[in-house]
């Protein structure tokens, strides 16, 4: 099983928080624990299980967190922590300094350094993303990584920005994923998080060639969903966005049996898919939903979905509705 979920809320009030202390310590690592909400401690957590990487979504209102130095020699599991903070905020102290984070930010720990954490999160909401790995794994040198213990990363923006992107789409589809998608989920997040490293240190020489093309190949990706709707998006303008030649972006996606010019058409494609299947948006016309994600010419785009899907927009639409429909019908008729 990729995917655990698990809830507080399976026990009464006062056996809540002796039992996320219980499942976190053999999910993650042995902390000491504290919550001013102990009496009743709601929290959640979703994790994704990749074999030696782990990313966790948690969720809870407060808690405190400490690795103690006894902690660290009772056991040590050799591990990096990464923390991407999607709400609230928190401090963390390392070496007596305490540091402040906010929502966006990304902090790494590691298991054999003591720390204590202070989480203020947004209550009913995934107050961060953990991911868990062996130190042997990250593809940079451990005194490399070293400079950023404990320090803010932004993931508002950047490198930083395209790392958390990932995290974010891990914890949404991790229900999606299948053991064959483990080895590439597993070397994109952790060749993600070493260019984010590099990048702050400016230390990019120390990834391997293969990681630069992976986190390079990942900015390119960002970029693109981000100009989707942009209709004078062309491979030429991405590759100039990220100073390689034209030449270099067609290598870089025929590797994925794809091209630039391909790839955009697949990506507004979709997009204009999720859009027609989006009961929300059935009163807008087929045409606008196609003219926001860059296809101007009717029949064109009805020729371009219809080998795509298998069938003309309308019909997909309106299928879609019924499914839609049919769900929305059985649930009530469950509850």
């Amino acid at each position: 099983m990729l995917v655990t979920e698990f809830t507080t809320e399976v026990v009464e009030a006062p056996e809540r928080f002796a039992l996320w202390e219980e499942t976190t310590s053999q999910s993650h690592m042995r902390n000491r624990l504290h919550s001013d909400e102990h009496e009743d401690f709601l929290a959640k957590m979703r994790v994704l299980d990749l074999g030696e990487v782990q990313t966790s979504a948690l969720a809870y209102s407060h808690l405190e967190i400490a690795r103690t130095a006894k902690l660290i020699r009772q056991s040590d599991p050799d591990v990096y922590l990464i923390n991407y903070f999607l709400g609230g905020e928190g401090i963390v102290s390392i070496d007596g300094s305490d540091t402040t984070l906010r929502t966006g930010d990304v902090v790494v720990l590691d298991s054999s350094r003591p720390y204590r954490g202070d989480v203020r999160a947004v209550p009913d909401r995934w107050s961060h993303v953990t991911v868990q790995f062996p130190r042997r794994l990250l593809p940079l040198p451990e005194k490399t990584a070293q400079g950023l213990f404990a320090v803010p990363i932004s993931g508002r923006s950047g490198m930083g920005g395209v790392f958390t992107h990932w995290l974010t789409d891990l914890n949404a589809r991790a229900h999606e994923f299948t053991p064959a998608d483990l080895p590439t989920l597993t070397s994109v997040t952790l060749d993600l998080l070493a260019s984010v490293i590099a990048r702050c240190l400016e230390a990019e020489e120390s990834l391997t060639p293969e990681t630069r093309k992976t986190a390079l190949r990942a900015r390119i990706n960002a970029f693109v969903e981000q100009h989707l709707a942009d209709p004078a998006m062309t491979p030429q303008t991405i590759a100039d966005a990220h100073h390689v030649s034209l030449r270099h972006l067609q290598q870089l996606l025929a590797e994925h049996d794809t091209s630039p010019a391909a790839w955009i058409r697949h990506r507004r494609l979709e997009r204009c898919r999720l859009d027609l299947a989006n009961p929300r948006l059935n009163a807008r016309p087929i045409q606008a939903i196609a003219e926001r994600w860059g296809f101007s010419d009717p029949a064109h785009f009805s020729r371009l979905f219809r080998a795509a899907y298998g069938m003309p927009p309308k019909d997909y639409r309106h299928n879609s509705f019924h499914i839609s429909a049919a769900r929305e019908s059985a649930s009530t008729t469950r509850e």
